[in-house]
């Protein structure tokens, strides 16, 4: 098999040990590295149709995998307006005001980044921006994704007046007259209203993805696990797959929700390993409760406003009884689990499935923000994944707890908030990732804020739970080799060694002596998927 790509005078970081390897260049052929050695001795494995590139130094690591993130419905969500930059409702109602400017009559209003802690004590309703929106159909999506606020156009046009039951826990949340205020919670509830909006044709869907994705590359991402299979996404990434334009390596989670018969998760199990090359199906993702910024979560204790109290599944015993069933035809699950309740009936739910036989499957828990001592130590005994998202707590948190999370929590549970350390120390494997388009998707950002805690917008500010950071090598491990062992590919991925995929991230200089607050801005100078540069900077 001929040698398809060589890359000299390089610096080859093993993450494993935190250590450079003694050699200095690498081959690949077939999309596996071929061969590791001297630079003589792989520079003559090329031939002419060989891409050889000098590093000249640079630091090569394992491709970055982003352990959790949303691309299709990102790349759809984040188009429109982008208030995360707005830090108070005067800037936001000014970025409103400037956007409506722009529409012509009748359009549509969209933004997403919508920070709850910008209303501050005022409940967070649609009246608090009028008039800017006054007569305009408007959606602006909070930046945790499970809650919007709809204008009283948007809902006018959408035939909502009241409150609505649903089968799992949304909410059109009500006045005591029982008018909707313009808060919207989790998707049943957001649905009612976006469906009465224009939506994008599948072209436009799939050119949003495509750039997203390239973006994603551009950054040094080379994987990702997708947490969704909603509406034409699967299809979308076998599109762009085929037609050689898919720039990062996919592992899709489906989405099982309360009320799926047995004929649903029957499906879900046949629809396991499909995929094409660099995409495939693989594990369900499940929803145990919502947001600790919605009062959605499910919390041992009620919050400050007697909120977070119920799980996202009617009946709990229902999403044990699926998981049980996933486990036993060897699908791992990726739960989505906010609050101390959510988290330990996942926790007993996978206890109980593993009881039922010797199957060692790789049960996730996505987010964990906070957690009990007692909860800390069963991740590593039941195998259990800690998939994290740091920069949810450096962005959306403040030190000194005065943030809407943290008001909501009181000040013990704020103080065990993203417990990576901890989880870490106690044997978990921690897989980190950003959760786009909650917090921005470059990689180096995420392993950042695992280390400093800060908020990204000002890193002058103190860290929220600085005894909770990550070394620079367990961030690095965390979107490398322990991402491969979340999604079972140990042995091919996550290392630079003889015969693991050729994904490769190539940084200017070394992550680890760099710091940790100047670590986003280090220059991304080339991404490798399958053996073939899908980014690559000028000055390579």
């Amino acid at each position: 098999m001929r040698t398809s790509l060589v890359l000299l005078s390089a610096r080859l970081l093993d993450p494993l040990t935190g250590e450079f390897l003694p050699q200095t260049a690498l081959a690949v052929s077939g999309g596996r590295i071929s061969a590791l050695g001297d630079d003589r001795r792989i520079r003559a494995l090329a031939d002419p149709s060989t891409t050889v590139i000098d590093l000249r130094g640079a630091v090569v690591t394992p491709g970055l995998v982003d352990g959790h993130l949303h691309p299709v419905s990102g790349a759809e969500l984040t188009h429109g307006l982008d208030l995360s930059g707005c830090a108070d409702l005067d800037a936001v109602r000014e970025a409103l005001a400037g956007e409506v400017r722009t529409l012509a009559p009748g359009a549509w209003l969209h933004a997403w980044g919508l920070d709850p802690n910008v209303f501050g004590e005022r409940p967070i309703e649609a009246a608090s921006l009028a008039p800017v929106l006054d007569g305009v159909p408007a959606l602006l999506l909070l930046f945790d994704a499970h809650s919007m606020l709809a204008s009283p156009r948007a809902l006018e046009l959408a035939g909502v007046d009241g409150p609505r039951t649903f089968a799992q826990a949304a909410e059109v949340v009500c006045d005591d007259a029982g008018r909707p205020t313009g808060l919207l919670l989790e998707d049943a509830a957001c649905e009612l209203v976006e469906r009465a909006a224009p939506r994008p044709t599948h072209a436009e869907r799939r050119a949003r993805l495509a750039a997203a994705l390239r973006d994603m590359a551009a950054a040094g991402l080379t994987g990702g696990h997708a947490m969704d299979a909603n509406g034409d996404s699967l299809a979308l990434y076998a599109e762009l797959d085929a037609a050689g334009e898919l720039p990062v390596r996919l592992r899709v989670s489906p989405w099982c929700q309360p009320g799926a018969d047995a004929a649903a998760l029957r499906a879900l199990i046949e629809q396991q390993g499909k995929g094409g090359a660099l995409w495939r199906t693989e594990g369900v993702k499940l929803f145990m409760d919502g947001t600790v910024d919605n009062g959605t979560a499910w919390l041992e204790r009620p919050d400050c406003h007697g909120e977070s109290t119920h799980s996202f599944w009617p009946d709990p015993e229902a999403y044990t009884h699926i998981v049980g069933e996933l486990h036993r035809a060897g699908v791992p699950t990726a739960t989505h689990a906010i609050g101390d309740a959510a988290v330990r009936h996942v926790l007993d739910s996978v206890e109980r499935a593993m009881a039922t036989g010797e199957r060692r499957v790789r049960h996730r828990v996505e987010h964990i923000e906070t957690v009990p001592d007692d909860t800390l130590r069963r991740f590593a005994r039941l195998g259990v994944i800690a998939s994290m998202q740091p920069t949810h707590c450096c962005d959306y948190t403040r030190a000194d707890h005065t943030d809407n999370w943290s008001r909501r929590l009181g000040e013990e549970r704020a103080s065990r908030a993203w417990r990576c350390r901890d989880l870490w120390d106690s044997g978990a494997r921690v897989v980190l990732g950003s959760d786009w388009p909650i917090a921005p998707f470059p990689p180096l950002g995420v392993m950042a804020g695992a280390r400093h805690r800060r908020p990204s917008r000002d890193l002058s500010l103190p860290p929220h739970g600085p005894e909770q950071a990550l070394t620079a090598l367990e961030a690095l491990q965390g979107m490398t080799v322990n991402a491969a062992y979340a999604a079972g590919e140990e042995h091919e991925a996550g290392r630079l060694a003889v015969g693991h995929r050729a994904d490769l991230t190539v940084l200017a200089d070394d992550p680890f002596t760099t710091a940790a607050t100047d670590l986003p801005d280090l220059p991304v100078l080339l991404t490798v998927l399958d053996g073939r540069p899908t980014h690559r900077d000028a000055s390579l």
